[in-house]
């Protein structure tokens, strides 16, 4: 069973950091593309990094590109999301999920998330 449990966020300054965990099960983080998610209040949820099967190539959304990393652990069966420079505008909660093929079920299921909220 396809499981994610996200942690490691919390208030934040801004020029603050945090690094956010993503533990899955169910499956291999390494055998799947990753994704990080976030959705701030009112808004739609949007991909903010996506990491290669290989975990050679993350791409980032352009605003956070040069302030968050996203690295994975496969001995752990764990990605993470390093944030740096926090700003209000990264105010969200935080998702991670396998790139599962378009007609996969799996892609339903998704985390608690972990909120990052960013303020002074």
């Amino acid at each position: 069973q396809v499981q994610y449990v996200e942690s490691g966020g919390g208030m934040v300054q801004p020029g603050g950091s945090l690094r956010l965990s993503c533990s899955a099960s169910g499956f291999t983080v390494s055998n799947y593309a990753m994704t990080w998610y976030r959705q701030a209040p009112g808004q739609e949820r949007e991909i903010v990094a996506v990491m290669s099967r290989a975990g050679d190539n993350v791409v980032y959304h352009a605003a956070v590109k040069g302030r968050f990393i996203m690295s994975r652990d496969s001995a752990i069966n764990t990605v993470y999301l390093q944030m740096n420079n926090l700003t209000p505008e990264d105010t969200a909660r935080y998702y991670c999920q396998a790139a599962w093929p378009t007609s996969d079920i799996r892609g339903h299921i998704w985390g608690q998330g972990t909120q990052v909220p960013v303020s002074s």
